[in-house]
């Protein structure tokens, strides 16, 4: 086997790199050409949004493309862009602003992970002839029986398994994750010792495609309804004022509301369908349960058998900012839901990635998507009754 868990000589397998023209993925590039593999570059060019690609920090676009292939060059490997752009305006931009219309909060790095990385991109290097599709991501795996395993990495701090757990087994196998036992600062030392000209690039941000870190500003100029106005109602069924669109909000959120009643006040919940702003005070927003779909269950078993009849203790995260906390996953008639530990601020459509254990090398054991939490019996009455109250005047 090599270092790759291939058996063959690096000589004599061929490895596509996921280029982005970061510091990381050009370091993966240099190691494996320094191994003797048969390397070939690959970026994505996923958007051209103006001062999106001039920006430090930026992904696949603009300067990231230039420095990619200076990178190339440098190692000597084959390098290609791929136009991608409508792909991904497809799959992750629109997908994003719809679910943000909707009320959710949405993680786009996931959706493009599932669709352009590791499904349009794996299949381009299966037809390169590729052996593996390695990338710069902060996440291990390794052989476990039959199939690979996806693991924490090293560096705690870089962690990337939260955007990962949507990566079927089947991809698992095909990746390679090379800085998965690597520390950030030893990978800028790398990329030095290689004699890279972007050894001290600053990192990408998770959003690439918003100019100004402003998500509202994408959504509207694709979704122009949702900036309308709308009601702002406290749990206890009160208007206390208006919102300039709903799109300028998330489940959590305290500043920026625009209303003042002498106490602390957070946005509840987002009722897109009626345009509605749900505030209340810091403890409506406790959740001890959610329930999640489209569920990717990366076990050696399936879901309903590890979770078995009285549920399994796992570690969860909510958040890709937020440590794991322990959790309890049942599986069964009633769908996939995880019993939750002092989280708040739980909003639809973030990921709910499941662990082993909250070790520092623990096991991904996959995830899902949120679809609803449930929050406090006073919460969830009040939000029943505010819903209720809304049919009924309909």
């Amino acid at each position: 086997m090599n270092s790759l868990d291939l058996p063959k000589a690096p000589e004599d397998t061929r490895v596509v790199v996921a280029m982005s023209g970061g510091v990381d993925s050009s370091v993966v590039a240099g190691l494996l050409a320094a191994e003797g593999y048969d390397v070939i570059g690959i970026t994505l060019q996923l958007y051209d949004h103006g001062e999106a690609t001039k920006r430090a920090g930026s992904c696949c676009a603009g300067q990231d493309i230039d420095d990619a292939r200076r990178v190339a060059e440098h190692l000597g490997i084959p390098y290609y862009v791929l136009d991608y752009e409508r792909r991904f305006q497809e799959a992750v931009i629109d997908t994003f602003a719809h679910s943000y219309v909707s009320g959710e909060t949405p993680v786009p790095c996931i959706a493009c992970n599932q669709t352009v990385k590791f499904a349009d991109l794996l299949a381009t290097a299966k037809d390169l002839g590729a052996d593996a599709l390695a990338t710069g991501h902060y996440i291990s795996s390794r052989q476990e029986g039959a199939h690979r395993a996806l693991y924490r990495p090293v560096d705690d701090s870089r962690d990337q398994s939260y955007f990962l757990f949507a990566t079927t087994q089947e991809q698992v196998d095909y990746l390679r994750f090379p800085l998965g036992d690597l520390p950030k600062s030893r990978v800028r030392e790398l990329a030095d010792e290689m004699g890279l000209a972007i050894a001290a690039k600053p990192d990408s941000q998770d959003i690439c495609f918003v100019p100004q870190g402003r998500y509202s500003d994408i959504v509207a100029k694709l979704r122009p309804d949702a900036a309308e106005p709308g009601d702002i109602v406290h749990l206890d069924g009160r208007v206390l004022g208006r919102h300039d669109g709903i799109i300028n909000y998330t489940v959590g959120q305290r500043r920026g509301i625009g209303v003042a009643t002498g106490e602390p006040l957070y946005v509840v919940a987002v009722d897109a369908e009626r345009a509605r702003l749900i505030v209340g005070p810091s403890e409506a927003l406790e959740t001890h349960r959610v329930h999640l779909r489209d569920v990717n269950w990366l076990g050696d078993a399936p879901i309903e058998e590890m979770a078995g009849k009285e549920g399994m203790s796992v570690v969860a995260r909510i958040r890709s900012s937020r440590p794991p906390k322990p959790a309890q996953l049942h599986a069964g008639g009633d769908g996939v839901y995880v019993d939750l530990q002092g989280e708040a601020g739980v909003a639809p459509g973030q990921a709910c990635v499941i662990y082993a254990d909250d070790g520092p090398r623990a096991r991904v054991l996959g995830g899902g998507f949120i679809q609803r939490g449930e929050r406090s019996a006073v919460a969830e009455e009040a939000l029943a009754r505010l819903a209720g109250e809304t049919v009924a005047a309909e």
